[in-house]
């Protein structure tokens, strides 16, 4: 039955095959029957094919007896069918031009739903590509299954048919995207623009807790959108009118911003203000509004000096970490850190250097070490205290500009040195890419002061044995 389907020279002959021989035809010949029709109807002269349109040849087949006998044989089955069935179904109907609201559609998008916890990367993609709607889409995103593992070649696929479809696609659902893609780091300048200008036109009716999931990924995959000299403007509009509306949400976009070296001063007056800083310490997430704003504080006293408007008061600045990140932390058994420690142990000696460091306005740092003009690396003992990065546990009183100078002071005798273990999940998935936070955490220490020395995972992971590391 297989040869006589993919045999057929006409759409006629297709569908009398199959409906003419239903004994002999399994769950496997309807998604060959479904993809030879749509085949044959491309090389028919006339219209598209297009859902519903009887006046093209495509048209003429959805109105014919026969094929309304074949789709009834596959809703009556498809319980029954096997996976590769079921998805190359609806992979062929969606390709056929079948309307979504059809009978046949609908119930391969219910079935595929309902079996999406077994089905493979493979299926996932094809299924989902071939839906591409809203209901569908949030449907997969909002999978546990999906949602923890990275599906590189459907997010690819993905960003070539979204942008038509994004104006279909309701905020929950586009949130639900961007989350997904900053979780993985897929860095894909398609679906991130999509993102992008689905934000642009759309910013104005969506609430500040929407607005910083869309915007995440953009500092996350430290991307900057093809559009943000028209997005980071409006943006700063939103904010001006609905900072006070949800604080963490409106720190958290300025987070992102700042990740984008972009600095928007207005908001900045706000969030800085009396008022929203009485409002923050009043509320359930104080902390880590408190975490936020002491770091976007050390920011503009390090990148934005033109900046002359209000700055958090200094009795409520803490550190932004106390410790290393959750995800350093999570990882520890993939670092390469471990070997980086034990060659520096062997190679300088355990006095001179520090460990997992945490240097003001709170960065979590792999190997801090101070060397001499000769290039010796010299024991913590030779280093005057007051020359030492300043104390991580006493960030209330302590002036960021001042920790430069006093770190810059002796420069002509000895310069602190970060050394920075940059393991995988530190870049952007299958890049040399760094995330917008490490980015921005590397500029900030450069500014204080501090040389850093970057051992990337790629070089890392070619040493072989404690000698050559």
């Amino acid at each position: 039955m297989k040869r006589l389907i993919e045999r057929s020279r006409s759409v006629g002959e297709v569908l009398r095959w199959v409906t003419q021989n239903p004994g002999k035809v399994s769950a496997s010949h309807y998604p060959i029957a479904l993809h030879k029709l749509g085949q044959l109807l491309q090389q028919q002269p006339g219209p598209p094919m297009g859902a519903g349109d009887s006046r093209g040849p495509a048209g003429q087949v959805l109105e014919q007896p026969e094929f309304h006998v074949l789709c009834q044989a596959i809703v009556s089955g498809c319980a029954k069918f096997d996976n590769f069935s079921i998805v190359n179904c609806l992979y062929a109907a969606a390709a056929l031009g079948l309307p979504g609201e059809s009978p046949l559609v609908r119930v391969l998008e219910d079935e595929s739903r309902s079996r999406l916890g077994r089905f493979n990367q493979k299926d996932v993609s094809m299924v989902f590509s071939s839906e591409a709607n809203n209901k569908a889409l949030e449907a997969i995103f909002s999978s546990q299954l999906f949602y923890e593992n990275r599906q590189e070649r459907f997010i690819r696929s993905m960003a070539e048919w979204l942008p038509r479809k994004a104006e279909n696609l309701t905020p929950y659902t586009m949130a639900l995207i961007a989350k997904y893609v900053a979780r993985h780091r897929l860095r894909e300048p398609r679906l991130l623009d999509t993102i992008a200008n689905f934000l642009l036109k759309r910013g104005e009716q969506l609430d500040s807790k929407v607005i910083q999931k869309l915007v995440f990924p953009f500092s996350r995959m430290n991307y900057r959108p093809s559009n943000h000299g028209e997005l980071f403007p409006k943006l700063e509009a939103i904010l001006e009118q609905k900072a006070g509306s949800s604080p963490l949400a409106t720190v958290n976009i300025l987070m992102s911003m700042f990740q984008l070296s972009h600095f928007p001063q207005t908001v900045l007056h706000q969030v800085f203000s009396p008022g929203f800083i009485s409002n923050v310490m009043s509320s359930p997430y104080a902390l880590i509004v408190r975490r936020y704003l002491s770091l976007l504080d050390a920011a503009v006293e390090l990148e934005f000096r033109e900046y002359s408007g209000p700055r958090l008061d200094p009795r409520y600045r803490v550190l932004m970490f106390e410790h290393a990140l959750t995800a350093d932390e999570a990882n520890r058994k993939y670092s390469y850190k471990g070997l980086v420690a034990e060659a520096l142990r062997q190679l300088v000696g355990e006095e001179c250097y520090r460990q997992d460091e945490v240097l003001p306005p709170g960065y979590c740092t792999d190997f801090l070490l101070w060397i001499n003009r000769s290039g010796t690396v010299l024991p913590l003992s030779r280093i005057p205290a007051a020359s030492r990065a300043p104390p991580a546990t006493s960030p209330v009183t302590m002036s960021l500009r001042s920790s430069v100078l006093a770190l810059t002071s002796d420069l002509q005798d000895f310069a602190p040195v970060v050394l920075s273990v940059n393991d995988k999940w530190h870049y952007c998935q299958n890049s040399d890419i760094l995330v917008g936070s490490r980015a921005m955490r590397d500029r900030h220490l450069r500014l204080l002061g501090y040389c850093l020395v970057q051992l990337p995972y790629t070089e890392l992971e070619k040493v072989s044995g404690i000698e050559e590391a």
